[in-house]
């Protein structure tokens, strides 16, 4: 967006990240039953909405769909055994069964946003606390820095065609506060030194899970997920960047060492 933007959502965007900051970083925090209950709330709410997008006439449907997602993590949650893995496909497909907008893309996307709430939990839980706050403080950085970049520097755009409000000085500015956090964690939490390359290809991914939600939202011709949380839409509206950044962890820590914190 040009250095000319309003400012006007400024004030309930700083709020309600500030709410959303508060609550996701207190169950990051305390783990256990507190970052499941949030996976748990999380992946019944971006069903929901993406269910609500994607067949606007069934809003029943919807909250039946959020519902199967919300007992399926809880599913997932409970065994962790690998077929109950299998349950992150249950509301793409359910969802699929009767006619929608997409329903391929509905299906992958579900399917994506499952895993990424689930993959919070592993990660936080497998790898301790400082991974996820890491992953958390790239994509926040990420979204600041190209936030404010974007509007103060302007110019060309990155993809106009699906995001147009992102710029590439946007883009660029979320690839260097990504890569100062990894500088941080590195100097503070003794993590390895290329992490701040990690970093900001975590960014990246983060960007392109934005990137993903707005091409979907464009399809479907409508602004916003849902009106959830002032100045930022919906929850879909807030995660996108976290679904990609924990999308592209996990099959980065399928092929290569995840770093390692504290050593």
């Amino acid at each position: 967006m040009s250095g000319g933007a309003t400012w006007d959502d400024l004030a309930p965007r700083v709020l309600a990240g500030i709410a959303m900051a508060v609550v996701g970083i207190g169950a990051l925090v305390a783990g256990g039953v507190w970052i499941a209950a949030l996976a748990v709330l999380l992946a019944g709410l971006m069903i929901w909405e993406l269910a609500a997008m994607t067949a606007p006439a069934r809003p029943g449907e919807a909250r039946i769909l959020g519902l199967l997602a919300a007992l399926a993590m809880v599913a997932i949650l409970w065994r962790h055994a690998p077929l109950m893995l299998a349950l992150v496909a249950l509301p793409g497909v359910a969802g699929a069964l009767r006619s929608r907008r997409d329903r391929i893309v509905f299906v992958i996307y579900a399917t994506a946003a499952m895993i990424a709430a689930y993959g919070v939990v592993a990660l936080r839980e497998g790898l301790g606390l400082a991974v996820i706050l890491w992953l958390v403080a790239v994509v926040v950085a990420s979204d600041v820095l190209g936030y404010f970049g974007g509007r103060m520097i302007g110019g060309p755009k990155f993809w106009p065609r699906i995001s147009p409000k992102k710029t590439w000085s946007g883009t660029i500015a979320g690839w260097a506060g990504a890569a100062l956090v990894g500088l941080a964690f590195t100097a503070a939490a003794g993590a390895p030194g290329w992490l701040f390359a990690l970093s900001a290809l975590v960014a990246f991914a983060g960007q392109m899970g934005d990137i993903a939600e707005s091409a979907i939202k464009r399809r479907l011709g409508v602004k916003d997920s849902s009106r959830l949380i002032p100045g930022h839409g919906g929850v879909l509206d807030r995660f996108d960047a976290i679904i990609g950044a924990v999308l592209f962890v996990i099959l980065w820590g399928l092929v290569l060492p995840l770093p390692q914190f504290g050593g």
